[in-house]
Parts: structure tokens; C-alpha cells; sequence
């Protein structure tokens, strides 16, 4: 039956973003809460939440919902590959995306009215709870109204994880302000607060939303459960690592929505095809389809557009090393082991790096040499080109060695700026099977049979040996005293779900914010390497007597190797990198904020 539990399109979104995006407020009348002319019908209530929908997809003003912006330029400052370089994950030297490389060293400084990840803005919230004071006016059955109560909570649920995830304490709004409001000039409220009324809004929004579709391209319980699922893992983790305690109420709820969502008729996207299934997820135009995707950003011509699939090869960045090396490697026993245990890992070359490794890898970077070029460019003149390309080349740089091609589709580039329409899928059901293992395995209850319903299952799309409750430890992770188990299913999350606006929140749940401090590295890189023709000669060795227009620093790593020094000589080098967990595992409250109310407390070393 898994067709009569629906995604979720972002059709309401799109039809609210053309012409005038504030169009629908022509029957909204959010200046006069009493006026009785506009809460007389469910279509007036429609129309209010298709509002809600719109104000939450600006990202000008929410980075939650973002799939691939809302303005085409604007994909280059914070959109998946962006966002990504605020992690472990991603490296990025653009202009653009600069700010994501500062935040990752450590070296962010406040701003005055919020951040390219984090707006301190509040006009969607104000939209929301104006909705909930008047629903109720409507003279209509119960049963026709709650469905759009669920939508409304469901916005201010995400709302407000996101607003916590990055500021922690915040004040916690439930009714329309106005401007002489005293709660304008309130403080801030506890985190446990906040996230008790996150949790019963979203508990509600699940019940109210009905499981099946009941309008045009409107919200369901399956979305529902899947952002309970998010915030239930997120919280109940943070609570843990972060010694708050009170988190298995959070760990129970994250199980027990993905328990819900296991008989809703979703499954995993699988051909039989492991060398392109995954990637194929995320290079289809239309996800309406996808029994995987439960709540997805619609783009359509002259409706919503994009540009994500042109910047992606003119962008200066590139995957890390520490990423890379987290791809299992398939041995010639059949067994799948982490790269320090691997029995035929190399890389003396690029390509024997990324030999017999998880598909996963080729589907998320490009696989060096030139045949997943030419299939990748087509007719493009890269296609004829050698990868991986090094240093300022004009025709798809990369700052590490590894290029990132996940949503990169060659027919959507040739489209033209602000012309591309792929669907971006915001929750798919491999991050529901994530999350029940990982929050399983918190709570000591990860069997082998939890193991063969989620992480088995994705490991099978991609022809992966299985994973087992007791699992070698790979040495890279022996430090952190997490059981093997946990260790695995984190480095599964990690590789499934990159550049898809989770991995900087994974670390800073998990109080891995030490990891980001660490030395930057991209692929090997010894000295006869350098003026190889693969690189076309472009890329000279930073610091030697003929270093040229691209020089690339180097750094001799413990097992003797060289590796590219990603940020050498610049800001973010290692020795100027840092992270202070008494400060930086929450942003900057804006300065611009906190002048406007002076009650607004700084978060700890920020004020300083």
C-alpha cells in the first residue's frame, strides 16, 4: 500500500513564490486579528497556510527548508555544498562560501543582523501563531480544520529546532505579538522549554495531518513523523553528549515515529542497479514519485527555478580526505572494512583510491581518470579533460582532488542560469532508517535485526556487505569511547547522507566539535606529481623556488605520505584553526538583536 501514503510536493510553496510574494496576503488580514471578513472558511485557512508555506521556503530569511534556494544566485552562498564546508565533510575557498570555511576554523565573528545559516528572524512565526489564535473563527467541522492546525505546528516545530540548534536558549513565542508587545523585550527561555513545546507541537501536528493526501501538493503525517524523527535524535543526543539530561524522552520519540513511518508504505529507492541508484535519487527532475521521498522541494519552469547544477562545476572546493577515507573499502574476502583495517587499500594514484570502495564514493565525487567525465559531461569540453584538476584551473576546479558531482545533472546545466528544475528532496526515508538505528543504539537496543530493516537495507542498494552488532573498531574513531556499533552507523549516516544540510548539526549533537580544528587535507600528492599531465601542468608545489599562478600546499602526514594541505597558508590553516566547546557549539546571537532588546543575553564567549 506504500502508494497511498504520499510525499509531500512543495507545489503550495512554488504557486506562492511567482509574481508577488506576498500576494496571498491580499485576504490575510494579519494587521486586524478580530476582523471577522476574512476566518469565515476552510478555503480562507488554505489560503492563510499556503502563506505559512511561503514565508518558511524564503531563504532570505529560514535556511531550514532550503533544498536548492529560492533565488538562483544565491545557491553559491548557501546551498548544499555550501552549507557543507561548515563540516568535516567539505572544503571550500569561493568567495561565496567563504563564510562556511570561517565558521568551520573557528574564526566567525558576530553579526549584526544574522548569518548566510541562520536568520534572526521571526515574521514566520508571527505568521503562525496568528493562525492558530484564529482558526477557530471558521464555522466548519472540527475534522476540516485540524489538518491545517497540524501544517501550522508542523512549520513552528521546525522553527524553532532550528532556531535552537543554532542560538540554544531563545524566546519562546506562542501568540501574535504586536508592536507593544512586552515579550518584544523579553529574555530568552530555557532550551528544555523550548524543545517541551517543539515536541508537543509536533506530537500534534502527527495527529491533526492525516495520513493520506487530502489536498493538492499539501503536508502529510508521513512528513510529520519523519521531522518528529529529526527532532527527536537530534535532542535526545545533544541532551547526552552535552550531559543535559532528561534525553530518552527525545531517543523514545525519535523510535517511535520511525516505528510509525516503517508501515506507511515507503521504502528505499533500488533498481538493482548499486552503481546508480543512489545517485540517481538526487539527479531526477521529478520526485513525485520516489516511494523514498516523503517531503521534497518542487522547482517547475516559470514557477521555481534553480541554479545548483551550474555553479557545481565553477565553484573552488572540493571533499575532504577525512570524508573519503570514511567509505568502506570492499576486500577481496568480501568484507567490507574501514581503510587503516583494509587489506588492499591504496592510493599510491587516484585511481586505485577509489578501487573496490563503497559505489556510494563515485556517486558523490567524481572517479578520477576521464571515463566518468566524458559519461558525466557529455558534449562538454570536459569531457576530454583528465580528473582529478587541481589548484585555480578555470574548467572545473577542485581545491582538495575530489570533485563533488552529487546533483549534478549535465541536461539541467545547459539549461542556463536560473533555469534549472530538479526536485530537491528534503526528508527521504533513509534518514528515517538512520535515525531509528542510531537512536536504537543510544538507547542499548540496536539487535541484528534493527540492523537488517535500516542500515542493511541501504548497504543492499549498493551491494555492500551487511553490518553486523559487533563490528571491528576502526582505529580512526578508537578515541572517542563509542562502542563499534555506534561508530558505524554514524559513518553510515555520514556517507548517505552528505550535502544534505545535516553533517555540521551531527557534530555538534554528538560534541564532536574538535574534529573541526584538525588539519584539512585532499588528496595525495607527492612531488612527482606535480606538473603531471593530468594536471595539465597547472600546479606547482606552494613555497618552492618555481611556484606559479596555482601553487598547492602540501603537508607530510604521520604514515609518511603528502597530501594536499587544503587551507595551507591561508586564514583557515591549521594553526590558526580552533574550537572552543565552551563557545562554539552555538552561534553568535546577532549584535543587531541584542541592541534592539537589551534583556537578549549573548551566548557564552561570543560577548567577549
Amino acid at each position: 500500500m506504500k502508494h497511498l501514503y504520499k510525499y509531500l510536493t512543495m507545489g503550495a510553496l512554488a504557486l506562492s513564490m511567482t509574481a508577488c510574494n506576498d500576494s496571498f496576503l491580499d485576504r490575510t488580514p494579519t494587521n486586524d486579528l478580530n476582523d471577522k471578513a476574512f476566518w469565515n472558511t476552510t478555503a480562507d485557512l488554505e489560503t492563510y497556510c499556503n502563506g505559512i508555506y511561503n514565508e518558511a521556503g524564503n531563504n532570505g530569511s529560514y535556511m531550514f527548508m532550503i533544498g536548492f534556494q529560492s533565488t538562483p544566485y544565491n545557491v553559491k552562498y548557501n546551498g548544499p555544498y555550501a552549507m557543507e564546508a561548515m563540516s568535516d565533510n567539505f572544503a571550500t575557498m569561493d568567495a561565496q562560501s567563504s563564510w562556511a570555511a570561517a565558521v568551520a576554523a573557528g574564526i566567525e565573528n558576530p553579526s549584526s543582523g544574522g548569518t548566510y545559516y541562520c536568520k534572526w528572524n521571526w515574521t514566520l512565526l508571527r505568521r503562525i501563531n496568528v493562525f492558530l489564535q484564529n482558526y477557530d473563527k471558521v464555522q466548519a467541522e472540527e475534522s476540516a480544520k485540524l489538518p491545517y492546525v497540524g501544517e501550522a505546528l508542523f512549520f513552528r516545530a521546525w522553527f524553532y529546532l532550528y532556531m535552537v540548534q543554532y542560538y540554544g536558549d531563545v524566546p519562546l513565542i506562542t501568540v501574535p505579538l504586536e508592536t507593544n508587545s512586552p515579550e518584544l523585550y523579553g529574555t530568552r527561555t530555557p532550551r528544555k522549554e523550548v524543545m517541551a513545546q517543539v515536541l508537543k507541537d509536533i506530537n500534534d501536528a502527527c495527529t491533526y495531518l492525516p495520513a493520506e493526501e487530502w489536498g493538492a501538493n499539501r503536508l502529510t503525517k508521513g512528513a510529520a513523523l519523519a521531522l518528529k524523527a529529526r527532532i527527536g535524535l537530534y535532542e535526545g543526543t545533544y541532551r547526552k553528549y552535552h550531559k543535559l539530561g532528561d534525553e530518552a524522552e527525545f531517543l523514545n520519540a525519535c523510535v517511535e515515529a520511525c516505528e510509525q513511518l516503517m508501515t506507511m508504505g515507503y521504502s528505499i529507492y533500488d533498481t538493482g542497479n548499486p552503481a546508480k541508484d543512489y545517485s540517481t535519487l538526487f539527479i531526477t527532475d521529478d520526485l513525485s514519485s520516489n516511494t523514498e521521498v516523503i517531503f521534497y522541494r518542487k522547482y517547475a519552469p516559470s514557477l521555481l527555478m534553480h541554479r545548483m547544477c551550474g555553479y557545481i562545476p565553477n565553484l573552488k572546493n572540493g571533499g575532504t580526505k577525512d570524508f573519503v577515507d570514511d567509505f568502506l573499502c570492499l576486500d577481496a574476502d568480501g568484507v567490507a572494512r574501514p581503510v587503516a583495517l583494509s587489506h588492499n587499500y591504496s592510493n599510491d594514484t587516484p585511481e586505485q583510491e577509489f578501487t573496490a570502495r563503497d559505489p556510494r564514493l563515485t556517486q558523490t565525487f567524481l572517479a578520477p581518470g576521464n571515463d566518468a567525465a566524458k559519461e558525466l559531461f557529455e558534449d562538454a569540453s570536459m569531457a576530454q579533460k583528465t580528473f582529478p584538476r587541481l589548484g585555480d584551473m578555470k574548467t572545473w576546479p577542485s581545491l582538495t582532488g575530489y570533485h563533488g558531482i552529487k546533483y549534478y545533472i549535465r541536461e539541467q546545466d545547459k539549461k542556463g542560469f536560473g533555469n534549472e528544475t530538479q526536485d530537491y528532496p528534503l526528508f527521504r526515508y533513509a534518514e528515517v532508517l538512520l535515525n531509528y538505528a542510531e537512536a536504537k543504539a543510544e538507547l542499548g537496543q540496536c539487535t541484528q535485526d534493527v540492523l537488517d530493516k535500516t542500515v542493511n537495507v541501504l548497504r543492499d542498494r549498493v551491494d555492500m556487505p551487511h553490518l553486523t552488532t559487533n563490528p571491528e573498531m576502526d582505529p580512526k574513531y578508537s578515541k572517542y569511547g563509542l562502542s563499534s556499533l555506534l561508530i558505524e552507523i554514524r559513518r553510515e549516516r555520514r556517507v548517505e547522507l552528505s550535502f544534505e544540510f545535516l553533517r555540521y548539526q551531527d557534530l555538534m549533537r554528538w560534541a564532536w566539535g574538535d574534529k573541526l580544528k584538525e588539519r584539512v587535507l585532499g588528496m595525495r600528492l607527492e612531488d612527482a606529481d606535480f606538473n603531471d599531465s593530468r594536471y595539465d601542468g597547472d600546479i606547482t608545489k606552494a613555497g618552492t623556488p618555481e611556484a606559479g599562478n596555482n601553487p598547492v600546499y602540501v603537508f607530510i602526514a604521520e604514515d609518511g605520505k603528502q597530501y594536499v594541505d587544503v587551507y595551507g597558508g591561508t586564514n583557515y590553516a591549521a594553526e590558526r584553526r580552533s574550537f572552543n566547546p565552551a563557545k562554539d557549539y552555538l552561534r553568535p546571537i546577532p549584535t543587531g538583536a541584542i541592541s534592539a532588546n537589551t534583556n537578549l543575553e549573548q551566548n557564552p564567549g561570543w560577548g567577549e
